[in-house]
């Protein structure tokens, strides 16, 4: 075997290596996606059983932990693998750290668990809990977005990601709204929360968009249910009024539960869809890979066979004008005149092409990642020291970056490095 074609195929068994490794990281997203759901359903009906003194939503509660458990036992074993594989990690240590880290947390659900169950907690305690273990586990589908080395698969998990998100505010809504509903009224800080957590799904699901392949689109659109939806609506605008909510036969609170979770419960179909698109995309690039190994294969087996010599090439020959040089033009000639090393060489070219496009579209994608996560670290700081609101910190960094001509990236990167700059100085 030629040098040239060992490593073409060392790069293709690296390629395929990577698929499969990635492969195996959106399985994870899967496993991670069920949990969440999981664990969303059981916030939202601890807030009921918390909200109404343990009188309401005690049995449906632990239907939802014995389902949490389930998911969680399955999400634990695959994340487990990872640490037990003798070969190289199916993620990079900036995941697996993530990983472990949410790893971790998962070990306090039973503590959480007993104080729900005893009420030794708040419903706003228990969901902020709930919510922050939520977040590690999009954490961990937003560093396996940041890291895979495939740009379509890549705008996949974006896309997952932000849906994923999404659902997330969905399901704090849910929460928030349990709470209210199940006490008879909303106070401020409450009816605030509500209205942030409608607009905040809205900017998630536009990105999602953005990213999403038309298919995924079009099971977002046509999955969810009017009626829901208009329900949904109906009780929102009941929130927003400053009044104390009557009391009928049924609780709003379950009411607005049921509500919610069917539409959640509509989420999540969609979300299976994009997980199963995400792993169809997966298998059909590890198939069109092992195809071009073969293929590579099929043109050794042909190159090897007794043809006539091709004509020499003269792109080579031509570089020398003079005949003291024309000498070493033909030996470079000769020894590139194998059919074998000239299509290798071709192959080659055409596979470095073909990289650098990847390349440059996955540097764009990390690329709109990283600003995004720079935009928000910079809205965390303008909410925490302005005492403003999600939206409204958005609004003013909006506003900043257009005032002074720069882009929300570049504003957001001078707050945050005054920021950093103005804590070392208090250190």
């Amino acid at each position: 075997m030629k040098p040239a074609e060992r490593l073409l195929l060392a790069a293709k068994r690296c390629e395929m290596d990577n698929l499969e490794h990635l492969a195996t990281t959106c399985e994870i997203v899967g496993d991670i996606s069920r949990f969440i759901h999981a664990l969303q359903k059981e916030r939202g009906a601890s807030n009921v059983y918390l909200a109404s003194r343990g009188e309401r939503f005690a049995d449906h509660r632990q239907e939802r932990i014995e389902e949490c458990l389930q998911t969680e036992r399955i999400m634990r074993q695959r994340l487990d693998a990872l640490a037990s594989d003798g070969s190289r990690p199916a993620a990079g240590s900036r995941l697996l750290e993530r990983i472990a880290r949410v790893w971790h947390a998962l070990d306090s659900l039973g503590a959480l668990r007993r104080h729900i169950e005893t009420q030794a907690i708040t419903a706003d305690e228990a969901t902020l809990t709930f919510n922050r273990l939520i977040s590690g586990l999009l954490s961990v589908v937003f560093d396996a977005a940041d890291t895979a080395g495939d740009p379509e698969i890549t705008h996949a998990l974006v896309a997952i990601f932000h849906f994923m998100q999404g659902k997330e505010l969905a399901g704090q809504e849910r929460a928030c709204g349990a709470i209210g509903f199940t006490a008879g009224g909303f106070d401020t800080p409450h009816r605030r929360l509500l209205l942030h957590l409608v607009d905040a799904q809205q900017r998630c699901f536009d990105t999602f968009t953005e990213f999403a392949t038309p298919e995924a689109r079009r099971h977002w659109h046509e999955g969810l249910p009017p009626r829901t939806q208009a329900g949904i609506q109906q009780l929102r605008e009941m929130a927003c009024h400053e009044i104390p909510l009557a009391t009928t036969s049924r609780s709003l609170g379950e009411t607005w539960y049921e509500l919610t979770t069917r539409r959640i419960d509509a989420m999540k179909r969609v979300e299976d869809a994009l997980a199963a698109e995400l792993s169809e995309m997966c298998r059909g690039k590890i198939a069109a890979s092992r195809q071009q190994m073969a293929d590579l294969e099929a043109l050794r087996a042909t190159l090897a066979s007794n043809d006539s010599p091709p004509p020499v090439c003269q792109q080579l020959v031509d570089l020398f004008g003079d005949e003291p040089c024309r000498e070493l033009g033909t030996l470079t000639a000769n020894a590139v005149d194998s059919r074998l090393n000239r299509s290798l060489i071709d192959l080659m070219q055409a596979q470095a092409s073909r990289l650098q496009a990847l390349g440059d579209e996955l540097e764009n994608t990390r690329k709109a990642l990283r600003e995004r996560k720079l935009v928000e670290r910079a809205k965390g700081l303008i909410m925490a020291h302005q005492e403003m609101t999600e939206e409204e910190a958005y609004r003013f960094l909006r506003k900043a970056s257009m005032d002074q001509c720069k882009s929300m990236a570049t504003m957001a990167r001078s707050i945050v490095d005054l920021s950093d700059i103005l804590q070392k100085r208090r250190d």
